[in-house]
């Protein structure tokens, strides 16, 4: 007996397990929701950083272009304006009265009151010789630029030169030069200096770097000083890390990655844009770094990460207040529970105790059933035996009688007959010994058919008692099996006599025993009785619809056992034409052609039962 906890234990137990799992629930819910808004979070982080990249790039390509497109149209102008300066001044009479009568004492005064008004770097004029006679910066008086390009090209033409010059610092300086002449004749040449300088300094940021190349490729203006006189690729290759350009790329940390980048600079991919100035071939090109456009995109993602963190914020909110609730219902539970389980408790004891009996009544069944297995089998021995006995005890007093009268010849036939009864009953006691017997576990080579004629033979008995006609279909040739034999004889004659106790209300009871071989051994006992009701739990143990004291319910249960024991399968099934059908199917050993002869009928009433052969 097992003894019953304390009433306050078997209560909490439940109750406790009960809200164990429910906190347990709760626990793999909270994860899993803060997991999906987790994994939903990184994915729209994702998606947006993608698309908004792809957007604020071409945004920031737009205005770099935009942008682009106004340097250009600033340096066009700054030369235009500059251009009209030479060709004014050429035809100034004050200038050219100065050279004809070398008085210059008022020209440079004149100069550079021109200079600030036009807003010119520079104005000089030069004699014949090359020699500056006057100038808004006094400090190139007498200085001789007889060499110098702009002065000779300006001598050889009428129009107003335009010259490039790389001085030592690197720095390019541009002029417009112009020839002055009277009555055909050169007098000297009038140069205006064009301050392009200015523009690298407006154009200077820490994000961009602004170049302006001339038809040859060569740099002429450029937000780095070191730039200046260098073709792109090999300016680019000569920058080094310290250069605002430079910094700016660190800056940005390498945070994302350009796709199809316009170019690379050390490495690092930078927007390209290439820009145009209607003079003299000379391009426009700007590289600026992508820190605008991860400003902006973090900008973004930082909003879109702080409204996941508040909406992760308030769904742990709202399960741990969901949680709370719920653990309060099951504590205002707690009592029905307690109550349920005392209940359960109680049941349980009586189910226990009825197990318990019912324990008791199968032992008392299955005593019981050895009982009468007991007394079946001893009714059988002793039915077998009284004929032989008899006989024996008729052979035996025929013998004495001819003995008496001097025939010993008889009496010794008489004699021969009774050792012939004394084998009989020797065969009869030894089928029914192992039929008894469980069998062993050694399995070996059986041939099917001996396995049914043992099975008839030992049924002998009781089909003379009744009037069942046996048909036997057996084949020729050896239908071999690895089993034992005994345990297969214990099948079919449980088979055989479940045929024969369904034929009991048949007009003409019969059975019938086919054994075919193929693939597998099939064995087919099939009877005219009513058929099965109930096949799915037909082979279950205790299963049976014989009248009680005829049977338990075991035998096709542990004939069904004793087959997949074997390596094969018992079932069962009606027959189209009435009645039961069971198989046995068994692994055979050979798959030789089997020639089966026709079925030979049995009558009941013989002696010996023969399968056709």
């Amino acid at each position: 007996m097992k003894t019953t906890p304390p009433l306050g234990e078997t209560d909490a137990k439940p109750v406790t397990r009960h809200l164990r799992r429910t906190r347990l629930r709760a626990k793999w819910l909270v994860r899993g929701v803060v997991s999906g808004l987790i994994v939903l979070a990184v994915g729209i982080i994702w998606i947006s950083n993608l698309w908004l990249t792809d957007r604020f790039t071409e945004t920031t390509r737009t205005r770099g272009e935009i942008r682009l497109a106004l340097y250009s149209n600033a340096i066009t102008s700054e030369l235009q304006r500059n251009r009209v300066v030479p060709l004014l001044l050429s035809r100034d009479p004050i200038m050219i009265a100065a050279l004809n009568s070398n008085d210059f004492s008022a020209t440079s005064r004149r100069l550079i009151s021109f200079s600030e008004e036009i807003g010119a770097a520079g104005l000089r004029l030069l004699d014949s010789g090359g020699v500056v006679v006057a100038s808004s910066d006094r400090n190139e008086l007498g200085a001789v630029f007889r060499n110098s390009h702009y002065f000779v090209d300006a001598l050889r033409t009428n129009d107003t030169v335009f010259n490039e010059t790389q001085l030592e610092s690197g720095a390019y300086k541009f002029t417009y030069a112009r020839r002055i002449e009277s009555e055909k004749q050169g007098l000297g040449v009038i140069v205006v200096d064009v301050d392009l300088r200015q523009f690298e300094t407006r154009w200077r940021s820490p994000s961009e770097a602004v170049l302006v190349a001339n038809s040859e490729g060569q740099i002429v203006i450029a937000t780095d000083p070191r730039w200046r006189g260098l073709g792109i690729e090999e300016a680019l290759e000569h920058q080094t890390p310290n250069s605002a350009l430079r910094r700016a790329f660190e800056a940005t940390g390498g945070l994302f990655d350009i796709d199809q980048p316009d170019a690379y600079f050390r490495g690092e991919a930078v927007m390209e844009m290439v820009g145009r100035i209607p003079f003299r071939g000379w391009r426009i090109t700007s590289y600026s770094t992508f820190a605008s456009v991860r400003e902006r995109v973090n900008g973004v993602l930082a909003i879109e990460i702080m409204a996941f963190a508040i909406l992760l914020a308030l769904t742990f909110y709202v399960l741990s207040r969901r949680a709370q609730s719920q653990v309060g219902f099951f504590r205002r539970e707690s009592e029905e529970l307690r109550a349920l389980n005392l209940r359960l408790s109680r049941e349980i004891a009586e189910r226990q105790k009825v197990q318990k009996n019912l324990e008791v009544a199968e032992q008392s069944l299955a005593q019981s059933q050895k009982l009468a297995a007991l007394g079946e089998m001893s009714a059988a021995v002793s039915h077998e035996l009284n004929q032989p006995l008899a006989a024996m005890k008729t052979y035996l007093a025929g013998a004495k009688l001819l003995l008496s009268r001097r025939r010993p010849d008889e009496a010794q036939a008489s004699f021969q007959r009774i050792d012939d009864l004394i084998d009989r009953m020797g065969a009869i006691t030894r089928q029914l010994k192992s039929y008894a017997r469980k069998g062993g576990d050694d399995l070996e080579q059986v041939d099917l058919r001996d396995a049914v004629r043992g099975s008839l033979s030992m049924m002998e008995p009781q089909l003379k008692r009744g009037d069942v006609r046996v048909v036997s279909t057996l084949p020729d040739d050896p239908v071999l099996v690895l089993g034992d034999r005994v345990r297969l004889e214990q099948v079919i004659i449980n088979l055989f006599r479940n045929a024969l106790d369904a034929t009991k209300i048949a007009e003409r009871p019969q059975v019938e025993i086919l054994l075919n071989s193929g693939e597998t051994a099939v064995l087919s006992v099939r009877d005219n009785g009513e058929g099965l009701d109930n096949l799915d739990e037909l082979f279950e143990p205790f299963y049976t619809t014989k009248q009680p004291g005829d049977g338990v319910g075991l035998g096709l249960a542990i004939s069904s056992g004793i087959v997949s024991d074997l390596g094969g399968r018992l079932t069962a099934r009606n027959g189209q034409a009435g009645g039961a059908v069971f198989e046995v199917q068994l692994p055979i050993l050979g798959h030789e052609p089997i020639k089966t002869t026709p079925p030979t009928e049995l009558p009941a009433s013989d002696v010996k039962v023969e399968a056709a052969e």
